[in-house]
């Protein structure tokens, strides 16, 4: 589904640095929001599953440590069940309403990296905490945003390289 894709990215890029500060969407009012624009409730059980959830992708994706194992665990009691349609089988989540929606992102991220391999990543910015799903047809997309990481990062490699022609 691609709304869950939209979910994943929603969840990975919720802890966005802003004025060189981390920040957290997935506390109140906007936490809120971005639960209820995916179908959630918004409790604060839900945000909470979800900012573990958004830990453990985060950490998934950048291949940290034990990361695998801890998205195990955060599951939680979440299953797929089929529903036979007249289109085939639909799978449908079952879990507890407050881990409904950490589960759809689990599967996303899991969906994202059988049918995108390498394409799910974070920012090659160092000091930018987003992930970005590079759709680009070579696969060579870098930043979360050509318009402010990438011209960041461009601008810096040029300062560094005028810098460089200067001294010589």
């Amino acid at each position: 589904m691609l709304e869950d894709e939209d979910l994943l990215l929603a969840v990975l890029n919720s802890a966005p640095v802003v004025a060189g500060r981390p920040t957290d969407e997935l506390s109140g009012i906007s936490g809120r929001e971005i639960a209820a624009l995916y179908g959630g409730t918004g409790s604060p059980s839900e945000l909470a599953r979800l900012r573990r959830m958004r830990e453990c992708l985060q950490d998934a994706v950048r291949g940290s440590g034990d990361a695998l194992s801890r998205l195990s665990s955060a599951l939680g009691d979440g299953v797929l069940v089929p529903r036979v349609t007249p289109q085939g089988l639909r799978w449908e989540v079952r879990a507890p309403e407050e881990e409904r929606l950490a589960f759809r992102a689990a599967l996303a991220w899991s969906r994202v990296v059988q049918e995108y391999p390498g394409r799910l990543r974070a920012c090659a910015n160092d000091e930018c905490n987003l992930f970005l799903i590079d759709r680009s047809r070579p696969g060579t997309a870098k930043w979360c945003s050509m318009a402010v990481c990438g011209n960041r990062m461009k601008a810096r490699t040029h300062a560094g390289r005028q810098r460089a022609a200067a001294e010589r």
